[in-house]
């Protein structure tokens, strides 16, 4: 029993010391994304986990995963040098699943999620399967748990600022599409249209909410009248 709890407690690759490294970069990487998550940026606290744990778990693959096939003292072979293969060629696939739309970034958390995917397939493949479990549990957490938890850390302020053409119903379109993805209508104002010739209004709409900014943006810049959309957080406002 002794000799079990001491075996686990040993750096040799799969031991609770590697298990712990992979924790905290997980809780590091997870700080790094909540003022990310804060300031609504494109990549938030999951995407920034997602790669804190990755980069983590290759180091651990690369340091570990093959000492059955490299012998002390002498260099017979190499094979740290396909596990740095694939992260290059990773890179391509997470690189080609990001794109934007509507000046929102998208697919960053999916590119996250691609690059993980591989280390835990390099783990798996280097012998080290423990790692490669605890690794893909902890990637559920952050997908699943992470999600809940920026829903009910904080209610962020946001003035969104819409021009559009009058006579298209466009204001009501653009209020219930807030209001059916999470967020909460305090105030509103219209101003008409300053030039009768070029015929375009503006709304401000005051919301609260957590939901993701880059969806909503992208659904408002789809309504037809619409032609220009900005969602800017109240506190930048007040700066």
């Amino acid at each position: 029993m002794m000799g079990g709890l001491q075996s686990w407690m040993e750096p040799h690759g799969e031991s609770m010391v590697q298990l712990g490294e992979l924790t905290l970069a997980l809780v590091l990487s997870s700080l790094i994304g909540l003022e990310r998550e804060f300031r609504l940026k494109s990549a938030g606290l999951r995407t920034h986990a997602l790669v804190g744990l990755s980069s983590a778990l290759i180091m651990l693959v690369s340091k570990y995963g093959f000492g059955d096939v490299v012998q002390v003292g002498s260099v017979i072979l190499d094979p740290s040098r396909i596990a740095a293969q694939i992260v290059s060629g990773i890179g391509f696939i997470g690189g080609g699943l990001i794109f934007v739309q509507r000046d929102t970034v998208r697919g960053l958390t999916t590119a996250a999620i691609i690059w993980l995917c591989a280390a835990v397939g390099m783990a798996a493949g280097a012998g080290l399967p423990w790692l490669a479990v605890f690794a893909t549990g902890l990637h559920f957490c952050v997908v699943y748990g992470y999600t809940l938890l920026t829903r009910s850390l904080w209610s962020s302020q946001l003035e969104l600022v819409v021009d559009y053409s009058p006579g298209k119903n466009a204001v009501q379109t653009v209020i219930e599409l807030c209001t059916g993805r999470g967020y909460v209508v305090h105030q509103m104002s219209v101003q008409p249209p300053t030039d009768p010739d070029e015929g375009m209004a503006r709304v401000r709409v005051h919301l609260s909410g957590r939901a993701k900014a880059a969806p909503l943006l992208v659904a408002l810049g789809d309504v037809k009248g619409v032609q220009h959309v900005q969602l800017t957080p109240m506190d930048r406002l007040a700066r």
